[in-house]
């Protein structure tokens, strides 16, 4: 069974997780939803949290990793990842940022919190955080296949439009992304 979501076939719950009941649906709290008879429970569909660095150096160029793996294999992108089950949302960016570009950073803000799209997940919660200060070697690291600064000016297209909010919400008015 699959059900259709921000454009892409998921796969839906069959059993439930706590009993390994055949699920059924149910209109409840307002909307369709998974339901488990036997524990008479509904089991919820939600967002996987990920996190993004904005990371901008002294003299003003952002930091961007090339993805190596899906979704959008040779694009560049913020630093960042998902966050495991162990960590708070800063803790994973940072984690991420090590990961893909060997550096260690110090988170500066939080952007935002923002409902994101994932072609491989569906629903995001997307969690924005600005970096200023790091310190370490940049080499590109787990799935990018490259890690680089660029003059805000001269970026090469940014892979995902939640990464396209956080940079404008940073460079405010040096620079015109789409959408």
């Amino acid at each position: 069974m699959n059900r259709f979501a921000f454009g892409l076939i998921m796969k839906t719950k069959i059993y439930c997780p706590f009993c390994a009941e055949r699920l059924t649906d149910r209109y409840l709290e307002g909307r369709e939803r998974r339901f488990c008879p036997r524990c008479d429970k509904i089991i919820y569909a939600n967002p996987i949290p990920a996190t993004c660095l904005v990371v901008t150096a002294s003299t003003g160029q952002i930091l961007l990793v090339k993805r190596g793996i899906p979704p959008n294999p040779g694009d560049w992108c913020l630093p960042g990842g998902y966050i495991e089950m162990d960590e708070s949302p800063a803790n994973g960016a940072v984690r991420e940022l090590k990961e893909e570009t060997g550096l260690d950073g110090e988170i500066h803000q939080l952007l935002g919190v923002i409902k994101a799209h994932s072609p491989v997940y569906g629903s995001l919660v997307m969690v924005g955080y600005h970096v200023c200060r790091f310190q370490g070697e940049l080499k590109a690291g787990d799935d990018a296949e490259k890690a680089a600064f660029f003059d805000i000016d001269d970026i090469p297209p940014v892979a995902f439009k939640s990464h396209r909010h956080f940079v404008r919400q940073v460079y405010a008015d040096a620079l015109v992304l789409p959408p």
